[in-house]
C-alpha cells in the first residue's frame, strides 16, 4: 500500500540511491558519462540528501509502497526567479518516480502532495524548471495547469542545459 511521508535523516541513505538512480534513467541515454557522474556526485550523496532533509526552507516527500521507495519529491520554500510573478513562490525541485511504479498514478499522487505541502507554507504559486526535451514531464505538468513563464540553464556537468520555467497559481 502506497503512503507518502515527510523524509528524516533516516532516509538519507535510501534517497540518496533513489534519486542517483531515477536521474541516470531519465537523463543518461542524453549525456555523457562524464556530464553524469559529475552531477550526481555534486547533486545527490547521502551527505547532500540528509543535508536537504534538514534545511529549514525544504521539504522532501517520500512515497512508499510496503516500505520500498517509490519516489520523491523536494520542495524548496526560499527563492524564485526573475519570470515567476510571486516572488513568495515555491519550487518544486525535484519530482521523481521509480521506474517499477510508473503508470500507476504515483507521480499524480506525490504531485498532489507537493501543491498541498505548498498551500499549508501559505504559498500561493507553485513553480518548477522541466528540461526543454523531456516531453513526457512537460505534458505532465501541464496536466496540472502548470503554464511556461521563462526558462533558465541547468548544468549538467559541464553541460548548461535549457530548462523551460513552469508557474501555476494555486487554488486553496
Amino acid at each position: 500500500m502506497l503512503s507518502i511521508r515527510a523524509a528524516d535523516l533516516s532516509d538519507a541513505n535510501r534517497l540518496s540511491l533513489l534519486a542517483e538512480t531515477s536521474f541516470r534513467h531519465t537523463f543518461a541515454a542524453s549525456n555523457t558519462a562524464e556530464d553524469m557522474d559529475t552531477h550526481c556526485r555534486n547533486s545527490y550523496s547521502e551527505a547532500i540528501q540528509s543535508a536537504e532533509i534538514a534545511h529549514p526552507q525544504m521539504l522532501t516527500l517520500l512515497v512508499e509502497d510496503d516500505a520500498q521507495l517509490a519516489a520523491y519529491a523536494q520542495l524548496r520554500f526560499d527563492h524564485a526567479p526573475e519570470c515567476v510573478a510571486d516572488r513568495n513562490a515555491a519550487e518544486i525541485q525535484r519530482l521523481y518516480v521509480a521506474n517499477a511504479w510508473h503508470g500507476k498514478g504515483v507521480a499524480q499522487s506525490l504531485m498532489r502532495a507537493c501543491l498541498d505541502a505548498i498551500i499549508e507554507r501559505g504559498k500561493k504559486t507553485a513553480w518548477l524548471g522541466v528540461w526543454e526535451h523531456n516531453p513526457r514531464a512537460i505534458k505532465f505538468y501541464q496536466k496540472f495547469g502548470f503554464v511556461e513563464v521563462g526558462e533558465h540553464a541547468f548544468p549538467v556537468g559541464s553541460d548548461p542545459q535549457r530548462d523551460i520555467i513552469l508557474s501555476l497559481t494555486l487554488k486553496r
